[in-house]
């Protein structure tokens, strides 16, 4: 029964969660040595010591490499009734050409990325791109104001923020790139912007930070391996707006 389930969960972890892990499926690139380690006492537990995965892999690759690669990973559609849909395989090339774009443009692991755009197939492709590689993405509600952008990057001392030349929201433009310039004024640890072309419009530009999404992914392989990190890592953390 559920309640004995519940009890089992509380009385032997090792199994409850053994269990959990096989019946989602989630690969570790290096296994788990075991479940739970509360040596440090219950406020500190460290959950599957030893294990080393990837959020990315695990939504990407295992689907892929379990011959769903043609399967509809994301289904699309925006405020002007524009559709899209993108299957694992599509999905799983344009992130590893995000990813590349990224450490082209210095993001290594353990480094923090702000994004700041709509819904949108590129808000998970960008997402999906700062945790392949090992860094840690800071989201920012595309309704936010500057100073609620400001504050998230400045808290987390973001390198990159990635963002929009704007998007429809009940049939009015909201100019998120002005929005991201004017937070960016207090925001010195921003050293590039990834802007992706969203509506096609004329928008503010600084030269040698700004670079067009397009233009950084043109030419990058569409093959980028997934960082191993630690089950507890932070970019495995995640966080809804």
């Amino acid at each position: 029964t559920l309640a004995e389930l519940q009890r089992r969960s509380i009385d032997d972890p090792e199994w409850y969660w053994n269990g959990v892990v096989k019946d989602l499926g989630l690969r570790w690139l290096t296994p788990y040595t075991g479940v739970l380690d509360d040596a440090r006492g219950p406020a500190w537990p460290r959950w599957f010591p030893g294990g080393r995965l990837n959020f990315s892999d695990n939504c990407l690759d295992r689907n892929v490499d379990a011959g769903r690669g043609r399967k509809a990973a994301i289904v699309w559609e925006g405020d002007d009734g524009q559709t899209r849909t993108l299957t694992y395989a599509e999905l799983a090339r344009d992130v590893n050409r995000v990813a590349t774009a990224l450490r082209t443009l210095g993001i290594a692991e353990g480094d923090r990325v702000g994004i700041f755009l709509p819904m949108s197939p590129e808000a998970a492709i960008a997402t999906l791109a700062v945790v392949r590689i090992g860094a840690i993405y800071t989201p920012c509600f595309s309704g936010f104001g500057a100073q609620a952008v400001a504050s998230r990057l400045q808290d987390c001392e973001a390198k990159l923020l990635i963002t929009a030349d704007g998007f429809q929201r009940r049939g009015q433009i909201v100019r998120v790139k002005e929005t991201a310039d004017e937070a960016l004024t207090q925001c010195p640890t921003v050293q590039h912007v990834l802007v992706y072309r969203r509506l096609g419009r004329e928008i503010p530009w600084t030269s040698g930070r700004d670079r067009w999404w397009h233009d950084a992914v043109a030419e990058q392989s569409d093959r980028c391996a997934p960082v191993a990190v630690e089950s507890d890592h932070p970019c495995l953390i995640i966080y809804t707006s």
